[in-house]
């Protein structure tokens, strides 16, 4: 099988357009993860604190903590993993704290957003830029 040379600048093309399209469309399901949970609603930025290193020596275990006093529901994205949600924590009337802490893994450097639906129906959000040094998700 013989490609012409436009053919073959074609095919390069295409396929250096596909490995940047899954960036693209994880930023926009992020915006629509968020959309989703807050229903369009403004979002404050202060209520909720999201600690997480500047630094992540190994992209497989990175720890995190959100705390919203008063939150009924904390979502947490991470905008440049393949599946950007990497969980939700809901707390009831006789919750102690409305915290939680966890470990996540990352793909890379990128953003780490929590959203936080307080229980007066308002919302809140937090992000933080986590540099990782070793790939998590198979990098």
């Amino acid at each position: 099988m013989e490609f012409t040379r436009r053919e073959t600048l074609a095919m390069g093309a295409g396929a250096a357009l596909m490995t940047v399209l899954p960036l693209r469309a994880s930023a926009s399901a992020s915006d629509d993860l968020i959309a989703e949970f807050t229903g369009g609603a403004d979002m404050a930025d202060t209520g909720l604190e999201l600690t997480a290193p500047e630094i992540a020596e190994n992209g497989n275990t990175v720890p995190i903590a959100v705390s919203a006093p008063g939150a009924t529901a904390i979502m947490v994205l991470a905008t440049g993993n393949p599946t950007p949600p990497v969980g939700t924590f809901n707390f009831g009337p006789l919750a102690a704290s409305q915290s939680a802490s966890t470990r996540i893994r990352l793909a890379g450097t990128q953003d780490v957003v929590a959203v936080a639906k307080m229980a007066d129906g308002s919302f809140a959000r937090a992000s933080k830029t986590v540099k990782v040094t070793i790939g998590g998700c198979g990098g």
